[in-house]
């Protein structure tokens, strides 16, 4: 897996959006802006060394290649995201956003223009009426301006494009590591003797740039890797326990409990009795969240959760 995620623009050039409902996302970052907005229950964000929990109604914003993940707080989150191409704005040079929350630079007046242009952005990118692209366009580079005005921004320089270059495709390699071993016993020296770095410096590096440990990523890796095979059914719990690569049951099932707060077992029941559409879901090493389509999501729009 490589957590470069590629943005596919199927419906319209350099413009996506959709809802999304997420239990976790590993790290993983892409060459794309992508705004969110969070519309029910709490979503804790990491970005770098920076941690935090939004709250339903806020916003936050991601610049090109910049890595980022998230995870419930106690239920799975649903926000409404829209993710631009750097090519829809080709005279915007390269720049870094100091601030994430557009909620501590803009007021709430400021905030509800955002909100409004992209409710109907998501209006007119799921009825799909004519023109709609050029409407989405306009409305979208509205609110980056808007945006891009407030938020504390800097213009990289071509030796910090270059280190951020260099960064992520160590990101991109680490992951792939950890994506080929994790069902075996799996060490940082291992991955250090293939980069030719220090073990001191690729913790730094790992620390700094996912704000975990080695460890804590590649134990996300496998739990992710067990709640996928226990979604999918037909096991027992001591094959889904080593193959995540655990090796010891009983730690196993301590830490999993410790995790999402219920057992293996109770989480298989629980994921029987979901309703939703294997095809809805998506199940991996790097996440558990649900996606919608245009149906669902025009229903989305009329809830009172954007009221």
């Amino acid at each position: 897996m490589n957590e470069l995620e590629i943005i596919q623009y199927r419906q319209m050039k350099g413009l996506a959006v959709f809802f999304d409902t997420v239990e976790t996302r590993t790290p993983h970052f892409h060459l794309d802006w992508e705004l969110l907005w969070l519309l029910k229950n709490p979503l804790s964000v990491t970005c770098g060394q920076s941690r935090f929990v939004m709250e339903p109604g806020q916003m936050v914003l991601f610049g090109p290649n910049e890595p980022h993940e998230f995870h419930k707080v106690d239920q799975s989150a649903t926000f409404l995201c829209l993710q631009v191409s750097p090519e829809l704005f080709p005279n915007l040079p390269s720049v870094s956003i100091d601030g994430k929350a557009p909620h501590q630079y803009l007021n709430e007046q400021e905030q509800q223009e955002i909100k409004r242009g992209l409710r109907s952005i998501a209006e007119a990118y799921f009825r799909r009426k004519s023109n709609y692209d050029l409407y989405c366009t306009g409305i979208c580079c509205l609110i980056f301006h808007q945006l891009l005005s407030a938020l504390p921004t800097h213009i990289l320089t071509p030796e910090e494009a270059a280190c951020i270059d260099k960064r992520n495709l160590r990101l991109q390699r680490l992951i792939r590591f950890v994506d080929e071993n994790y069902m075996h016993k799996i060490r940082l020296s291992d991955f250090a003797a293939q980069e030719n770095c220090s073990m001191s410096y690729l913790s730094h590096f790992i620390k700094d740039t996912m704000n975990q440990t080695f460890q804590e990523y590649v134990a996300s890796v496998r739990f992710n890797c067990a709640c996928k095979l226990i979604a999918a059914g037909g096991k027992q719990m001591l094959e889904v326990c080593m193959e995540s690569g655990f090796s010891d049951y009983r730690y196993f099932c301590r830490e999993f409990q410790r995790q999402y707060n219920m057992t293996p077992e109770k989480y298989s029941q629980f994921k029987k009795k979901s309703q939703l559409e294997a095809s809805q879901v998506r199940h991996s090493l790097h996440s558990s969240e649900r996606f919608y389509t245009v149906e669902e999501s025009l229903s989305l729009l009329s809830e009172s959760l954007f009221d």
